[in-house]
């Protein structure tokens, strides 16, 4: 319907953005009506979100001509912003950006690395930008439910954290129930996003190799290598945030540091 009121790619794009984003503010004010108030939290993301992507795709179209190293510094900086964000959702813990950097960093920036130097992420800028930041993102939103649940375990058994400190028990002995599971539920999705590949959903990557003229069976099961590389790089990454957190925690003295919840993830 909108392509007949909307001829030009920009006009048509912004019409679409902004059906998109009202679709999302009508949800919103559902959840507002339950006594969920995000109204503030979302219309940020919305706003930031398509001036960022725009303000990327405009950088992108004036890096593709350049070197091949350009690529890695920009995962390198979209590592930097992921650890950034992933932070600010779980301020309550201590060195949450520390932890949440060494994460992404040895979870995504790992198999980038190692993927690309298989050849089984391209080097060109066109190929190793998307595909490494739908690695990073996938990490980030791991990592972020990771620290979250954590978090909130932690802070609802401070009581047998200490009983069991009390009783002689080593501090990260104390915890690791609780990051054991967090790892468990962070990687839920990217276990779910296995499963239903193809089934119930068809990826956007996919389709977009089968529109530029690859083999549909070769898209297929490069969409695969993709999910299964998101997988890898969620799964590590919260692997390496669940172990540093416990360290983060505590004092010197092995005291509890992470009590009473004030993060609120604002």
């Amino acid at each position: 319907m909108l392509k007949h009121w909307f001829a030009g790619h920009l006009a048509l794009g912004l019409a679409q953005a902004v059906l998109a984003a009202s679709v999302a503010l009508v949800v919103m004010y559902i959840a507002r009506r339950r006594g969920i108030h995000l109204e503030k939290e979302i219309s940020l993301a919305l706003v930031r979100g398509i001036v960022q992507i725009t303000a990327v795709g405009t950088v992108l179209v004036l890096l593709l001509r350049g070197p091949h190293w350009t690529g890695g510094v920009i995962l390198l900086a979209m590592i930097f912003a992921a650890a950034m964000i992933s932070a600010r959702r779980v301020r309550a813990i201590p060195q949450a950006w520390k932890v949440s950097l060494y994460a992404i960093l040895a979870g995504a920036g790992s198999v980038i690395a190692l993927m690309s130097l298989a050849g089984v992420i391209d080097s060109a800028i066109t190929a190793l930008v998307p595909v490494g930041s739908m690695l990073i993102a996938n990490a980030m939103n791991a990592n972020s439910l990771a620290l979250e649940r954590f978090r909130s375990d932690v802070q609802a058994h401070v009581g047998q954290i200490e009983a069991a400190l009390a009783l002689g028990a080593a501090s990260q002995v104390s915890v690791f129930p609780y990051a054991q599971a967090s790892f468990r539920a962070s990687i839920i999705p990217a276990i779910d996003s296995l499963r239903s590949l193809g089934i119930v959903w068809i990826p956007g990557l996919m389709a977009g190799m089968v529109l530029s003229g690859s083999p549909p069976v070769y898209a297929a099961v490069y969409q695969f290598v993709v999910i299964a590389m998101i997988f890898s790089s969620s799964s590590l990454t919260c692997l390496v945030s669940t172990s540093l957190v416990r360290q983060t925690v505590f004092s010197g003295s092995e005291q509890l540091l992470l009590r009473a919840s004030m993060d609120l993830g604002r």
